[in-house]
């Protein structure tokens, strides 16, 4: 690091005028951060805008740097004190504190005791959620290694039985779910098992999908095209998410001498990866909260509670060059098992990878990333938003059930010919989008009357000449 070229303030070091005696929380606090997070440098002595006053007493400030990390920290971190003295015989105190390994690191001071962490180039106070993290972080344990209460015999995995053996050619035993980490031996689930567990008990595991009308969530008077909401094996999640991103995904095409070129609006190589990222890597401490994936005309954003496990900010990072972190190892290994992502942490570079192949590919498609302390985001461009082509044609993508916007008013009434008593419950789950959808779209049906009340009524078609 070269004093020289620090200006202000930033993510991995701090930097004081004068060591403030009778206020040490001014300081201690970025202390805390740093070994709650990823280490950084406080440099005394030196203004923001990087001119060197340095101390008139650096060793007296030194010896009461350290004394006050020793009367004011707990547990103590680990840290370094040097000086550095520059060419005008200014002298300036350097505290090197590293990332500790017994989280949480807190300040005890005017009658409290708080912990700190990191986030961007402040140094804030733990939020309850970021608490319960560095505790379990202190304990080398996280959150999907914790046993649960639910035991084993309770659920079952036919989702992740059944993903297995397409995979791997093998079948997946009970007993396998102990060795993958998924449950003890006394026969309870870890969280991990939990939310691999066809019918999940952890209520925050959610997916929530929209497709909006508009380049934000207030596009007139029909504020969504479509939505769905899921829940239960992440592994569902995974299958249902994917379903919905293709039935709300057109496919551009050009013809060719010999064939033809396909040009979708989103990748399903990058998408894949965004989705299964959120949901391997999400902090599920995080309650009240779920995976979304929000589409609009011209992008699509995968969202995901939690920001990065070191608490860097994304959007300050190269994407390419950030090394793999795992929240959740246990179900990143069964992912990797699974076949859905690779242990060497290439996330980033395959949904940036997937859309530089593209034909509409440019600068301003490329996939880009932001995070806070709360929330990660990938945003994913629409690859033919505002191009134009004139010898492409807008065809959809085909999906398993063949539901598609257009064609949703069919496969409704599909459904209610063969039962004239089904709810519209039951027809949103046939169809894989949300019971509002499904009573929207009756809405505005002019053949379908519902005659009666309740579950004694029944469902009329009409047919329209």
């Amino acid at each position: 690091m070269n004093i020289k070229d620090l200006i202000g303030e930033a993510t991995e070091y701090d930097k004081k005028l004068a060591l403030e005696e009778k206020k040490p929380k001014s300081w201690c606090k970025s202390v805390s951060a740093f070994a709650n997070t990823f280490g950084g440098v406080l440099i005394f002595g030196i203004a923001n805008d990087g001119k060197i006053v340095g101390l008139e007493d650096p060793e007296g400030d030194a010896e009461k740097i350290s004394e006050a990390i020793k009367t004011r920290l707990a547990p103590i971190p680990e840290f370094k004190l040097r000086f550095y003295k520059n060419e005008d015989g200014k002298v300036l105190v350097i505290l090197d504190i590293y990332k500790g390994d017994e989280t949480p690191y807190y300040y005890s001071g005017e009658g409290v005791l708080e912990a700190y962490v990191r986030v961007g180039n402040e140094s804030v106070k733990t939020t309850a959620t970021e608490l319960k993290r560095l505790v379990l972080r202190g304990k080398n344990t996280s959150y999907d290694s914790q046993n649960s209460t639910y035991k084993m015999e309770d659920y079952a995995f036919s989702k992740l039985k059944e993903r297995y053996k397409k995979w791997t050619g093998s079948s997946f035993d009970d007993k396998d779910l102990v060795s993958f980490g998924l449950a003890n031996e006394q026969g309870y689930l870890t969280n991990a098992g939990a939310l691999l567990a066809d019918e999940s008990p952890i209520l925050c595991s959610r997916l929530f999908c929209t497709r909006w009308n508009g380049l934000n969530k207030s596009g007139g008077a029909v504020d969504a095209l479509d939505d769905a909401e899921y829940s239960g094996s992440v592994i569902s999640l995974i299958e249902n998410g994917e379903a919905f991103i293709k039935r709300n995904n057109k496919m551009r095409w050009r013809k060719t001498a010999n064939s033809r070129e396909e040009m979708p609006e989103f990748v399903e190589r990058s998408y894949h990866e965004a989705l299964v990222n959120a949901l391997a890597h999400r902090d599920y401490l995080v309650n009240g909260s779920e995976v979304h994936i929000d589409i609009y005309d011209d992008r699509m954003e995968i969202y995901s509670p939690g920001g990065m496990p070191d608490g860097s900010l994304i959007q300050e990072r190269d994407p390419l060059t950030v090394p793999s972190t795992r929240r959740n190892p246990v179900l990143a290994d069964v992912f990797n098992r699974l076949g859905y992502m690779e242990r060497k942490g290439s996330g980033f570079g395959k949904i940036i990878s997937g859309y530089e192949f593209q034909i509409n590919y440019n600068e301003s498609k490329r996939p880009s990333f932001r995070s806070d302390r709360y929330q990660f985001t990938v945003v994913l461009p629409n690859l033919n938003y505002d191009v134009t082509q004139d010898v492409t044609q807008d065809v959809t993508q085909d999906v398993t059930q063949d539901v598609t916007q257009d064609s949703l008013d069919i496969q409704i009434i599909k459904l209610i010919r063969k039962n004239n008593k089904i709810s519209t419950d039951k027809i949103a789950m046939a169809l894989g989008v949300s019971t509002r959808t499904i009573k929207r779209h009756i809405k505005e049906m002019d053949n379908v009357t519902y005659v009666g009340r309740g579950f004694s009524g029944h469902w009329e078609i009409t047919d329209i000449e």
